[in-house]
């Protein structure tokens, strides 16, 4: 699976429902897991965002629909990397 990297920020509505936000992170849960990925780490962050998870899914268009899905409830804002392990790094440069 491919790993990715979402970093989360509040929007205005998200904040002034901040106690809901577990209840939140568990639907997002439950959301990439019924499309064949899952949420491999989650953090509060502080600084220029309000939260990051590190997810697995099966390939782009799986997190696109997931975070896509997620921005449409108003309470977010994303962004998305993908990102390469360290085993796919080494892969990468040694072919250069």
């Amino acid at each position: 699976m491919t790993i990715y990297i979402v970093f989360v920020s509040w929007t205005d509505q998200g904040i002034k429902n901040v106690k809901d936000s577990p209840q939140r992170l568990d639907a997002a849960k439950k959301l990439l897991s019924d499309m064949g990925g899952n949420f491999r780490e989650f953090y509060l962050t502080m600084g220029e965002f309000d939260m990051m998870a590190i997810c697995e899914a099966p390939d782009d268009a799986v997190i696109a629909r997931m975070v896509l899905m997620l921005g449409q409830t108003g309470n977010i804002r994303t962004r998305t990397v993908k990102a390469f392990p360290e085993s796919a790094y080494r892969e990468i440069i040694n072919s250069l």
